[in-house]
């Protein structure tokens, strides 16, 4: 499967913004944009490049990518799908990407970051419905119920990543049982319940020309 490999703090720098791609280092002294904050490469810290129209436009697509994880053609299949649900566009797109298996594991406090709950899916971690579920992109329905494996409820990765989740900041959409390592997929969140800074309308106008 195609990834990223290279150091992740350099898309943060690049879009200008924390991304929060690293988890808990993201709110340690040790995040790389606080430190640096210009966009990567030698000449980073003296670039003032005025983005056109259509610059504007791909970087917020680049932003979205690179926020919940996926590829070109993967996100190019998302706003095809977007575009044939009834609704604004660009709020299906985002409902889309947060119903995918890793973005709700990561949301309900399973993992420090989309990154690792990637790893923990592949690795078969978790189920839904009762039912071991390795695909990082599954896309959740609505009062799916999203469980840690018995056998891996004493990992140390799942408990860590957890303790950074309250009560009262869980989604409105998601629902938490702590004790019993379980959540459930509500239902498709309202664009006002989801956390992330884009302009999802730039997004379908580059798409559309």
């Amino acid at each position: 499967m195609a990834r990223n490999t290279g150091p992740v703090c350099k898309l943060c720098r690049r879009e200008g913004e924390k991304l929060f791609l690293k988890g808990a280092r993201c709110f340690s002294a040790k995040c790389s944009f606080d430190k640096r904050s210009y966009i990567p490469g030698q000449h980073g810290v003296s670039q003032r490049t005025k983005l056109s129209e259509y610059g504007i436009q791909l970087r917020e697509k680049q932003k979205v990518k690179r926020i919940y994880g996926v590829l070109e053609s993967q996100f190019r299949n998302y706003y095809d799908r977007a575009t044939r649900k009834k609704g604004i566009s660009g709020e299906n797109l985002l409902k889309l990407l947060e119903s995918r298996l890793d973005n709700v594991v990561y949301r309900l406090g399973f993992a420090p970051s989309r990154n690792s709950a990637r790893q923990l899916i592949l690795h078969r971690h978790f189920t839904v419905n009762g039912r071991v579920v390795n695909v990082p992109s599954y896309l959740l329905r609505p009062n799916d119920v999203i469980e840690v494996r018995e056998k891996s409820r004493k990992l140390g990765a799942i408990h860590d990543a957890m303790k950074r989740i309250k009560d009262d900041t869980m989604l409105p959409w998601l629902n938490l049982d702590k004790a019993k390592m379980q959540g459930v997929y509500l239902d498709s969140p309202l664009r006002q319940d989801i956390p992330v800074n884009v302009q999802e309308n730039l997004i379908i106008e580059l798409y559309s020309k």
